[in-house]
């Protein structure tokens, strides 16, 4: 019997193969399409059970030495107003709510952490909240979430059971622009800190300012994706993001590819890091 994520797999290859560029996500919230997905297979299986939010357990991790944080644009961190930062997830979700070591505190609405698995194999690194996350507190709950989950599904992971899901920046710059140097520079130690506590085995950089932050390289995304990266030793894989997908529908083959690389180094093979 065919899996859920072979399904999927198949029908965005036939949709690229017939050239169709609208993608079926309007319409249907993020719940629904988990739901659509778990019907694809008997949830025994680990097929993503549907969780309007998952909670995150503490996760400890050996103290590690401050250091100055300094972005992929060459802007220093500000290092006075950080505080000593926890070593569970659950205290950093703390730290974090609280922040207001730039601009954007003023006008969030919630503290857009992280979602997902705290063991997680994989770490997806987006850029910054929109509106919907704004709104729920969650990474990747519109329409580019939906696509976001579906493309996982296709390597069988899930953000419930095998990815843990954050950005860059964790509350929203207004109307949604770009992150600015500081804006970055102000917010990396969190996600920084993220990382060592749930220790990946791969990240998957979405976006060019995380894909340029974590490889500490101002290239385009369009050669980042082309490299051989790692962060402390952990192997990053950049990529679209899928919100750069649902404008440009042609751009989701060269990510398909990109998610087979992860899958394959998930197995073990071309685990090599630059």
């Amino acid at each position: 019997m065919r899996t859920h994520a072979s399904l999927v797999a198949q029908f965005f290859q036939q949709r690229q193969d017939f050239g169709f560029t609208e993608l079926p996500l309007d319409g249907i919230t993020r719940i629904e399409t988990l739901r659509a997905l778990d019907s694809l297979l008997p949830s025994s299986s680990g097929a993503t059970q549907v969780d309007a939010k998952l909670p995150l357990a503490a996760v400890a991790s050996a103290p590690a030495k401050p250091a100055p944080v300094t972005s992929a644009m060459g802007v220093p961190s500000p290092q006075g107003d950080l505080p000593v930062l926890p070593e569970s997830l659950e205290g950093l979700r703390e730290v974090c709510s609280g922040c207001v070591r730039c601009g954007l505190a003023e006008g969030r609405t919630h503290v857009v952490f992280a979602d997902g698995a705290p063991d997680a194999r994989l770490m997806v690194v987006g850029e910054a909240p929109g509106a919907h996350e704004d709104e729920t507190g969650l990474p990747f709950v519109g329409r580019a979430g939906m696509l976001l989950d579906l493309l996982l599904q296709t390597i069988d992971l899930s953000r419930k059971e095998s990815v843990y899901i954050c950005n860059v920046i964790k509350c929203r710059p207004p109307g949604n622009r770009n992150p600015d140097r500081e804006e970055i520079a102000s917010c990396s130690p969190y996600l920084k800190k993220q990382i060592a506590l749930v220790k990946p085995e791969i990240i998957l950089a979405v976006g060019t300012f995380s894909g340029q932050l974590l490889t500490g390289r101002e290239e385009p995304l369009g050669q980042l994706r082309n490299g051989k990266h790692s962060y402390e030793g952990v192997p990053v894989v950049v990529t679209y993001h899928p919100a750069a997908l649902l404008r440009n529908p042609g751009w989701i083959r060269p990510t398909w590819d990109d998610l087979q690389r992860v899958a394959g180094m998930l197995r073990g093979e071309n685990r090599g890091v630059a």
